[in-house]
């Protein structure tokens, strides 16, 4: 297991310097000017345009900026904001928590529904059932989560009014900040109906998010449910008149979790992509929210180390699923 973990890992350093080179290089390739964007309304002469882009070090040669820059990524030092002046790294891990538990909400909303569904897909093969659940998912893999959201919130938001349009929770709940996590946070504050608020503005942005990761989950459980239900140990287990619950979740159940896993694991990536866009449309105070403002504001080290950081989270979240892909099947390690 040991030389399992070594081999993995030896692969990350190489992946993650990769990542930065582009993420450093394709931010550059941006139009726009920060040094400009940060004189406003301004006229600027060039004596301090000048000034400020060497104080800033965007007048180096671009092979130096990258080499101080990732010599100050291995010391854990992302740089400081140029419109904010604050360290990247402090305003990641503030705005983190928020990302971390819409993305943990939406896996969660992905895997309760996606799995059982997969499995009543498999045991229906070819039924009304199964091709109900496989369109549905199709469907909703397919749907653009900026149009998705948007009719989220016409219908459930706008119409009937059952949800709140934005934001995590109601102006009228004010308390400080102990976890990051609102939910946690809104049960220590003691106030009357700050968990409930806190949950009714989460139910749109966990289905909005969690809808493409739980097509993706549904469609993989049933293709591989049916391949562990056509295999021998199956039919024995069948012969030996088990029941048709024990057969499907002792014996099926657990071969087939082996390429979910993976799945779930993968989806990881597809949360943070997408909580970008979910995090706009509902105007989440999360990092996706802030990497789209960076966007805008041509904020160069807080898009890159942005990109940097979130890049490392899913090279990790990569290793922990091969982990305990070896784990489950120790073949894999071999």
């Amino acid at each position: 297991m040991l030389r399992f973990l070594i081999g993995r890992l030896a692969v990350l350093i190489p992946t993650f310097v990769g990542v930065s080179i582009i993420a450093f290089s394709f931010i550059r390739l941006l139009p726009g000017d920060p040094v400009m964007l940060l004189s406003g309304e301004r006229v600027m002469s060039p004596e301090r345009h000048a000034e400020i882009s060497h104080q800033l070090g965007l007048d180096r040669p671009i092979v130096i900026q990258y080499l101080d820059y990732l010599w100050g990524v291995l010391r854990g030092d992302f740089g400081h904001s140029i419109s904010t002046k604050q360290p990247i790294i402090d305003q990641f891990f503030t705005l983190f928590p928020a990302t971390v538990e819409l993305s943990l909400c939406a896996i969660i909303f992905a895997i309760v529904i996606g799995i059982p569904a997969g499995i009543i897909a498999a045991i229906y093969r070819g039924s009304f059932i199964d091709q109900s659940i496989m369109s549905t998912a199709l469907i909703g893999f397919s749907m653009p989560i900026f149009w998705w959201g948007l009719l989220l919130i016409i219908l459930f938001s706008g119409i009937l009014g059952w949800t709140p349009v934005s934001g995590r929770i109601s102006l009228m709940y004010f308390f400080p900040s102990v976890t990051g996590f609102m939910l946690i946070d809104s049960l220590l504050s003691g106030q009357a109906g700050a968990f409930r608020s806190a949950v009714s503005h989460l139910i749109l942005p966990t289905i909005v998010l969690g809808t493409i990761p739980l097509a993706v989950i549904a469609r993989q459980t049933r293709s591989a449910m049916l391949e562990v239900l056509s295999e021998d140990y199956v039919r024995t287990a069948r012969a030996k008149g088990l029941s048709p619950m024990r057969v499907v979740g002792v014996h099926a159940l657990r071969n087939a979790m082996i390429p979910v896993v993976t799945t779930i694991g993968l989806q990881v990536g597809v949360m943070l992509a997408g909580a970008i866009l979910t995090e706009t449309i509902f105007s989440w105070p999360g990092i996706g929210k802030w990497m789209v403002d960076s966007v805008f504001k041509r904020d160069y080290p807080v898009i890159q180390g942005g990109l940097l950081i979130i890049a490392g989270i899913i090279m990790l979240v990569n290793l922990a699923v091969d982990l305990l892909y070896g784990l489950i099947n120790p073949r894999i390690r071999h």
